[in-house]
């Protein structure tokens, strides 16, 4: 049943490969720079009654109501409780997000990390009142306070879910099995052609914390925080892997069939692909390489001045609850962001299997952030590089 329920959402997501194909990266202006002022904190002090509708931008399977399948509905009792309808548009990429934001026609975004700071500093999202949202109390510590959902002391969402960016390999073919991502970005690599990667600006980073290990002298500390001449090394690095890479691939269903089909050897891959791919009866595995990994932390955001704020509210404490979180969570393939979710997963292994609240294993996952002027490693000496700088990088990577 999980595996029809994730192939599900693999299908929502391959239905809009040709939107994501034509849209690419989006042009989204320098509202990324960190030079902006953060915004002034409007977050209400109390909730009133519902104002009858929310309008929820998210990614494939954060909200679904039924029609994906019979038996997967948390939105139906949320409105039978609230009396807020639901209204859902879904994006595929966070750059999409970004940009649908700027039409000021949703109350509720859920951002991943490297879209949630261009969201703040554009004005497009206002802090929020966590002391409103009961379920804030029981999510995961090591998910709050961080950079992607706090400025300056103040929450600007509730921490939704997380999972990191594996290392998927074929066990039949990749021998001995790798402990490293050597064999996706060195030119000696065995697997020259059949290496799959991400197709977002945001891979930089993937390159830049190989980098932080294979050459210390670049000094990179945070993938995230890169100075002209570190980004210059990290698209040099992914020009190089381009003779390597069979397939880039943003849409996962797209790289869940190269490797069920045996096109594709090794590359980057999330917990959820490896699970669907295993019961595929594709001979893989996945691990987090000694270097490290970049990852994905997703916060539920109100958008600034929302005319349907008290839903938006509610909708944010409902979604991150833990009975619901957990069904997200599965659904998806994820690891819960409510801690106490773990005790409703229909399947009792799913906090294992991705890691819900391992904290050790969480330590050497580098969450996506908006690469900012300021750099995020505390350098006061250098502007870094901003998210525009990255995406002019990664249009030269993949031209």
């Amino acid at each position: 049943m999980q595996r029809k329920r994730l192939l599900a959402v693999g299908a929502l997501i391959a239905s809009a490969a040709l939107v994501l194909a034509a849209c690419g990266s989006d042009d989204d202006g320098d509202s990324d720079s960190g030079s902006q002022p953060v915004p002034e904190n409007t977050a209400p002090t109390e909730l009133g009654e519902g104002e009858g509708q929310v309008n929820v931008l998210a990614w494939p399977g954060y909200v679904e109501d039924g029609s994906t399948a019979k038996n997967v509905d948390w939105v139906t009792p949320f409105e039978e409780e609230t009396g807020c309808e639901v209204s859902v548009t879904t994006f595929n990429t966070s750059d999409e997000s970004f940009t649908k934001m700027n039409s000021g026609e949703f109350d509720v975004v859920s951002a991943s990390g490297d879209a949630s700071r261009r969201l703040i500093f554009a004005g497009l999202v206002d802090p929020m009142n966590v002391d409103l949202v009961p379920s804030y109390q029981e999510i995961f510590e090591d998910l709050k306070g961080k950079p992607w959902n706090t400025v300056d002391g103040v929450p600007y969402g509730i921490p939704h879910g997380r999972g990191a960016n594996l290392l998927m390999y074929n066990t039949e073919e990749v021998k001995p099995a790798p402990t490293s991502w050597a064999d996706t970005w060195e030119t000696d690599s065995p697997y020259a052609g059949s290496v799959t990667a991400y197709d977002n600006a945001i891979f930089i980073a993937d390159a830049a914390l190989y980098l932080k290990a294979t050459q210390p002298d670049l000094g990179i500390e945070n993938p995230y925080a890169l100075d002209e001449t570190q980004l210059e090394a990290a698209k040099n690095l992914l020009i190089q892997q381009r003779e390597l890479v069979g397939e880039y691939w943003s849409a996962y269903t797209k790289t869940l069939g190269s490797f069920v089909q045996g096109d594709t050897m090794i590359g980057t891959t999330w917990q959820v692909i490896t699970n669907l791919a295993q019961a595929e009866g594709a001979p893989v595995e996945a691990i987090l390489p000694s270097e490290g990994s970049t990852g994905w932390s997703d916060t539920w955001m109100v958008a600034h001045d929302s005319p349907n704020v008290n839903c938006a509210y509610m909708w944010a404490d409902w979604i991150t609850s833990a009975e619901i979180n957990a069904q997200v969570a599965e659904w998806f393939g994820e690891a819960p962001g409510n801690e106490k979710s773990c005790e409703f997963t229909a399947d009792k292994d799913h906090c294992e299997t991705f890691h819900a609240g391992d904290t050790d294993y969480w330590k050497d996952v580098y969450y996506w952030e908006t690469p900012t002027e300021e750099c995020a490693d505390g350098r006061t000496n250098v502007k870094c590089t901003t998210y525009a700088d990255w995406t002019a990088a990664w249009s030269e990577v993949r031209s």
